[in-house]
């Protein structure tokens, strides 16, 4: 994402590819993020591989909020929602050198888990792991 813009970072090619394996992929969960009913950003949940689901049930896969969306709780609301959609063990992993999503991060896990969340830094990348736990489970 571009910090300036607020940009997703993908050529309109590459937009389109991508998205097209979102949709395509019955492991993924794509997700578009409405504020009064206007698009503000998306997520993608996604499930590990068969062979490693006894580590974590979802990951955080992508995850954006558009520029002029920021900083209105619009994030921090989206996450808690699919935190509580998708009830299980989690993982979301951030770049090291990216604070602003390191800290964003830390913020919405220490609020939403009461600070009951597992963070290790490794090759340059920040993993946090937790679990959330509402009845409302997709499998």
């Amino acid at each position: 994402m571009s910090m300036n813009t607020g940009v997703f970072p993908a050529t309109r090619e590459v937009q389109t590819e991508l998205m097209a394996r979102w949709f395509a992929d019955d492991s993924s969960y794509p997700l578009i993020i409405l504020k009064d009913e206007q698009p503000a950003g998306f997520a993608l949940v996604s499930r590990p591989p068969r062979n490693r689901r006894d580590q974590v049930d979802f990951r955080m896969a992508e995850f954006f909020i558009a520029l002029k969306s920021r900083r209105l709780g619009i994030g921090r609301d989206a996450a808690q929602l699919i935190f509580n959609r998708f009830a299980g063990s989690w993982e979301i992993t951030e770049f090291l050198h990216n604070k602003a999503a390191v800290g964003f991060w830390r913020t919405i896990l220490t609020e939403y888990t009461a600070g009951k969340f597992l963070e290790k830094v490794a090759h340059g990348e920040v993993h946090q792991t937790f679990t959330s736990t509402n009845r409302q489970r997709v499998r």
